[in-house]
C-alpha cells in the first residue's frame, strides 16, 4: 500500500469542502470520490452515487490469482458522511455494491434513502443485511423522485444488456435531474444499440461515463474505453463529460491522458477530476 496516488483533497479537509459549498446553495457541487463514487451536492441536499470507500476487494482477492492491488487513496471514511440523503448502486459487482461502505453509511444517516435496479432487490438486501423492502428499486424507463432529486432508469451493458426472468435490468445508469440540471451516472456500461436514443432526450448537462476499456485478458467486465466515452458524449449532446472508473485497481485501469486527448479530438467540454476534488457550476 505504497506509494498510493494522493486524494487531492480527503478526511477533514475533503468534509470541510463540502461545509464550504453550502455556502454557495445556487450552484451544482460534484466531487469525485474514486472510481465510480461521485458525491452531489444541490441546494443543501447530498446524493452519493456507486460509492466503494473500503479495501473489501483488495482483502478478498489478495491471495488469488487476480489481486486488486489498490492505486490511490481513499478519500474518507464513509462513516464520516453523515449529510446524505440519497445513494445509489448501479448493479451488483462490488465496487458499485459494497457493504463496507454502505453499512456505516447507512447507521451515519438513519433515513438515508438507497436507489437499485429493481431486478437486484433479493441480492442488495442479503448483502446488506437489511429487508428487501429498505431499497427504492427501478426498471430502465421508471422514475422515481427520492429525496428532492428525479431519478430516470437507463439500460446499461455490462457486457450485455442483462434482463431478469422479469425482463428488469440488473445493470442500469440513472439520469438525474437535480433542479435544472439533468446528471447521466452510467453505472458500469458499454456501448449498446439504442443507447444515444436513450439518452439524448434527456438534454444532459454533467455524464459521468468510465474508460477502462473492455479487455478480455482482465477476466472481468468491461466498460467503454476513453475513445467511446469521448465519442458517447459528443452523440448525446453532453454539456461536460467527466471520466471514472479508473486509478483504484493496477489491473482494470486506464490513464486519463488518453481520455483526454479523444475529449479534445471530438471537441467536447470535459473535467478530469483528481480524488475529493470538486466541480462547481451554475445554470444560467
Amino acid at each position: 500500500m505504497t506509494n498510493l496516488i494522493p486524494a487531492f483533497q480527503k478526511d477533514q479537509s475533503f468534509l470541510s469542502d463540502l461545509e464550504t459549498a453550502r455556502f454557495q446553495p445556487d450552484q451544482l457541487h460534484i466531487w469525485w470520490l474514486g472510481q465510480s463514487g461521485f458525491l452531489l451536492q444541490w441546494q443543501g441536499r447530498h446524493l452519493l452515487f456507486d460509492p466503494y470507500l473500503s479495501d473489501s476487494l483488495s482483502v478478498k482477492y489478495a491471495k488469488t490469482d487476480k489481486p486488486h492491488v489498490r492505486m490511490s487513496e481513499r478519500v474518507v471514511d464513509p462513516a464520516r458522511l453523515t449529510m446524505i440523503d440519497v445513494v445509489t448502486s448501479s448493479h451488483n459487482h462490488t465496487d458499485h455494491l459494497d457493504a463496507e461502505t454502505l453499512m456505516p453509511l447507512f447507521t451515519a444517516n438513519p433515513v438515508l434513502q438507497f436507489v437499485i435496479p429493481e431486478a437486484n432487490r433479493t441480492f442488495v438486501a442479503d448483502r446488506i443485511k437489511r429487508d428487501p423492502s429498505f431499497a427504492i428499486g427501478l426498471n430502465d424507463g421508471e422514475t422515481a423522485e427520492v429525496a428532492g432529486f428525479t431519478f430516470h432508469g437507463v439500460p446499461s451493458a455490462h457486457n450485455d444488456v442483462e434482463r431478469d426472468d422479469q425482463g428488469r435490468c440488473k445493470f442500469m445508469g440513472f439520469v438525474v435531474q437535480a433542479g435544472p440540471w439533468s446528471i447521466y451516472h452510467s453505472g458500469d456500461t458499454l456501448w449498446y444499440e439504442g443507447m444515444v436514443d436513450t439518452l439524448k432526450p434527456f438534454q444532459i448537462d454533467i455524464a459521468f461515463l468510465p474508460i477502462n476499456g473492455n479487455k478480455p485478458e482482465r477476466r472481468v467486465a468491461g466498460n467503454l474505453n476513453p475513445d467511446e466515452a469521448a465519442r458517447l458524449g459528443k452523440a448525446i449532446g453532453a454539456r461536460l463529460v467527466i471520466p471514472h472508473h479508473y486509478h483504484l485497481f493496477e489491473f482494470n485501469t486506464e490513464d486519463p491522458a488518453n481520455f483526454v486527448r479523444e475529449a479534445e479530438r471530438q471537441q467536447i467540454p470535459y473535467k478530469v477530476l483528481q480524488l475529493g476534488e470538486r466541480w462547481s457550476g451554475k445554470k444560467e
